[in-house]
């Protein structure tokens, strides 16, 4: 079996727009006035790709090194913080994921994930 490799990517203070407004949308709309902060954060696990070209993916592929902040295997979060996933169901189409595949693709030749 193939070695997942997981990287986070979450975009800089000031570059997070969509989580702004995110959280300006749940405050308002919800009425969810003690919520003071969220984050987005997209996760991508890799497999069948060694780890000289996953480093390499890493900037070029998932993320925008001067935008986003980059976290490699685990994310660590302060004791009040409160985490949840969303994920595409089977069978859903991925356009990241479907997008990060062919790039990765290009990076190692060709070679099927």
């Amino acid at each position: 079996m193939n070695n997942v490799l997981r990287v986070f990517v979450e975009k800089k203070n000031e570059f997070n727009e969509e989580a702004t407004k995110l959280l300006k949308q749940i405050v308002n709309d919800l009425e969810i006035k003690d919520l003071n902060g969220l984050r987005i954060l997209n996760r991508y696990d890799v497999s069948g790709i060694d780890e000289e070209n996953f480093k390499v993916a890493i900037n070029t592929v998932f993320s925008e090194p001067p935008l986003d902040n980059v976290y490699i295997d685990t994310l660590k979060t302060e004791n009040n913080e409160k985490v949840f996933g969303v994920q595409f169901l089977d069978g859903q189409y991925d356009q990241r994921a479907d997008s990060a595949a062919q790039c990765i693709q290009l990076i190692t030749r060709g070679k099927d994930l």
